[in-house]
């Protein structure tokens, strides 16, 4: 018995065909999973409070960007990793040189500098001094005496009298902050990589139709 087998070029041909149509499909594949991810991690930023600025720093890129490949890849970041980071893990912070932590109240105001003021800056920027106290219960305290403006932002008491002058905290002191983790990333990760199969026979159906 001889058997022979006849590659046609027409077999050939749509050899050739189905790989260009896997190539596209895992490529839009890849791109949809992708841009998904993008958007699930935008969205939980901004549902959880923390801002559409921080949320636009997450990105999308493709790969090979411009030709089709069996081999695509998405990959998905922050230009922000070290903020998204905490709020996905929920770190314990504590201060670099071991004493505290200052947290700024309201009468602090903000830093010129942008992100949360510090003692020092808030002296220099003021005029006035802190003062320290201590407390057995409870975050230890840094205190001012000057006025509070309309903000509530403690600032310099002009009055000689001494009429309208008080004792403000301006920061809580702490020896640790726990933060509380606000954002899952890998839930919508795991639910982006779960998608790509799908995606890819969904896409490769409609790559052959064209």
């Amino acid at each position: 018995m001889k058997l022979k087998l006849d590659i046609t070029p027409d077999l050939v041909a749509a050899m050739a065909a189905e790989v260009k149509a896997g190539e596209k499909a895992v490529t839009a594949a890849m791109r949809e999973a992708g841009t998904g991810l993008k958007t699930a991690w935008r969205l939980q930023i901004t549902g959880a409070g923390l801002g559409a600025r921080l949320a636009r720093t997450i990105r999308s890129e493709q790969f090979p960007k411009a030709t089709p490949s069996l081999n695509a890849a998405a990959v998905v970041w922050s230009n922000a990793p070290v903020i998204v980071g905490a709020h996905d893990t929920g770190p314990l912070i504590r201060s670099k040189n071991g004493f505290w932590l200052a947290i700024p109240t309201p009468a602090a105001g903000k830093s010129l500098r942008g992100g949360r003021i510090t003692p020092g800056e808030w002296e220099r920027r003021t005029g006035l001094r802190l003062r320290f106290i201590y407390r057995r219960r409870g975050p230890s305290l840094l205190v001012a005496e000057g006025r509070l403006n309309t903000k509530g932002q403690a600032v310099v008491s002009r009055s000689k009298t001494g009429r309208g002058k008080v004792t403000s905290p301006i920061f809580l002191l702490v020896p640790q902050v726990k933060l509380p983790k606000r954002l899952d990333l890998a839930r919508d990760a795991d639910r982006a990589l779960d998608s790509v199969p799908g995606l890819i026979v969904a896409n490769w159906a409609e790559a052959r139709l064209r």
